[in-house]
């Protein structure tokens, strides 16, 4: 499996390098986040090992523009940097783990090999489908650029729709995933909160994002409606 690691300090890099190499990978080594960021658009990378404190462009930066360009290579932050919120940042902008320094080689290895079993799926950090837009980090949807005042159980509704976009979705699957184990009322819930959210989301816009299938359920359109 071939990795690229991106780390400016030489020793730390030749180290990764050589330990994974033993360990049966094939690497490459980029030493500022521009030439990291090319690499990694241009090589069919299974993995990057992306350090945070960079030249050119610092690891969130690098991250951020993979995921807004649609290049879901499972990324491994490592870092100096060990505050709660440098974590939360780094996941938040799309990376898929988090190693802070000093660290175990074999630690690292593993969780390069879970990432590897997860595979390079889609898994965006802004969800969107057309103009539509949800950043499920800051809570805040748009359509169009025009923010949405939407309650909480109306975001969690719309982020379950936006990662199903396309497919249909019972009120059952909406209700296990939306609402918690707790809840005991009327399936008949669902209705209420997609004519809310529609009220929000398609009627001031003219648009029609979420179609209703008699029967079936719900589709929240690729393209937005």
């Amino acid at each position: 499996m071939r990795v690229l690691v991106v780390e400016d300090e030489p020793r730390l890099a030749e180290g990764l390098r050589v330990g994974l190499v033993a360990d049966g990978f094939a690497v490459d080594v980029a030493t500022t986040g521009t030439d990291g960021l090319w690499l990694a658009r241009e090589e069919p990378y299974d993995a990057i090992v992306l350090d945070l404190m960079l030249p050119g462009m610092n690891g969130y930066q690098v991250c951020r523009a993979l995921r807004e360009e649609r290049i879901w290579t499972p990324i491994l932050i490592l870092t100096a940097k060990d505050g709660e919120w440098d974590e939360v940042e780094g996941l938040d902008t799309g990376a898929d783990d988090y190693l802070t320094k000093p660290f175990s080689h074999a630690v690292l290895v593993a969780r390069l090999r879970a990432l590897l079993r997860r595979g390079a799926r889609e898994r965006p950090a802004v969800l969107s489908a057309g103009d539509v837009r949800l950043d499920p980090a800051s809570r805040k949807a748009s359509r169009g650029g025009v923010e949405l005042d939407l309650t909480s159980r109306e975001l969690a509704l719309l982020e379950f729709l936006l990662r199903r976009r396309g497919e249909v979705v019972s009120k059952r699957e909406i209700l296990a995933h939306v609402w918690d184990f707790g809840f005991d009322g009327s399936p008949n819930i669902v209705e209420v909160y997609v004519r809310r959210l529609r009220d929000k989301l398609d009627r001031p816009f003219a648009r029609s994002a979420i179609e209703t299938l008699r029967g079936s359920g719900y589709r929240l359109a690729t393209d937005g409606g």
